[in-house]
């Protein structure tokens, strides 16, 4: 099944995609208000009788948000494609982690913000992993009993806040695009099977299978469960494939007004437009990055 988080008029809710319409579940588990507390109760078995009796709309009524709005952990993996690795020149094999915080995303057909104080504003297509089950010390074996289902992501990044200090480059307002739904990992039979796929204003500029990456999920999941408890609707970001504008020849930066989608086979198509960050009155005494990408 499909799940998509959306504001419909003034109502935050989750539901069920079908095709061109959504089958609303907030107004059927008043317990569970959010998709991240639906998740967690483990109430799939119960949808079949629900389904008929929920309220529909079309897609396009609904303002979507982030799959998860309220994710209680984002971790991103970095390098985590052969590719990727040699554009950068990485040759650390470990797994590259940093952190996203929940109110830098927005949901698809949503605006992304080219950050004020970047010039080098970047798109990164990624494999988003929604958990479903809390653990701890989670074995490698074990690990996909633990995903609750798939999505895609735009990792926007400011290169130019960027290099050992993630956290500047990957976290500036409205910069990364979640969504559109998240695929429930039963309609996935092996998340290293897909083909994920970026477009820049409809030319395509990434194109890489999940089966090429460094550190496969049930290993990053392991790993990352070993220091921090995951827990459902937590998010594990995969990394993205070779491609990104930073690399270019010329670099090819994200400006207002382009349209950046990230597509992945089994799952959809992410789309999002890109805007001006709106601040007005700006200081005449501009702030500047602490280290710059080389």
């Amino acid at each position: 099944m499909k799940f998509a988080s959306y504001q419909y008029g003034h109502h935050i809710s989750y539901g069920v995609v079908q095709g061109d319409r959504i089958s609303d579940l907030g107004g059927q588990f008043e317990h569970y208000p959010d998709l991240k507390s639906f998740l967690a109760h483990g109430v799939f078995g119960h949808l079949a009788d629900k389904l008929s009796q929920c309220h529909q709309f079309s897609c396009d009524e609904v303002t979507f948000l982030p799959v998860i709005p309220n994710p209680g952990k984002i971790f991103c993996v970095g390098m985590n494609y052969a590719q990727k690795r040699q554009e950068f020149g990485e040759n650390n094999p470990a797994p590259t982690l940093f952190v996203r915080f929940a109110d830098s995303q927005v949901g698809h057909r949503q605006p992304v913000i080219k950050p004020f104080y970047s010039k080098q504003f970047d798109y990164e297509g990624e494999l988003a992993v929604v958990i479903g089950r809390s653990g701890h010390h989670i074995a490698v074996q074990d690990a996909l009993n633990y995903v609750a289902g798939y999505s895609c992501y735009m990792d926007g990044s400011a290169r130019d806040w960027q290099h050992a200090w993630f956290t500047a480059g990957k976290n500036w307002r409205q910069t990364g695009a979640f969504g559109p739904w998240l695929v429930s990992a039963d309609e996935i039979t092996d998340p290293h099977q897909l083909t994920l796929m970026t477009w820049f204003n409809g030319q395509q500029v990434q194109q890489d299978s999940t089966a090429n990456m460094v550190h496969k999920i049930p290993e990053l999941i392991h790993y990352i469960s070993t220091f921090s408890e995951l827990n459902p609707g937590d998010v594990i970001i995969t990394g993205s494939p070779g491609g990104v504008g930073k690399k270019r020849n010329p670099p090819l930066f994200l400006q207002p007004g382009d349209l950046i989608e990230v597509e992945i086979s089994q799952i959809g198509r992410l789309s999002n437009r890109v805007i001006d960050d709106d601040q007005v009155g700006v200081s005449s005494v501009i702030a500047q990055p602490m280290l710059s990408v080389s």
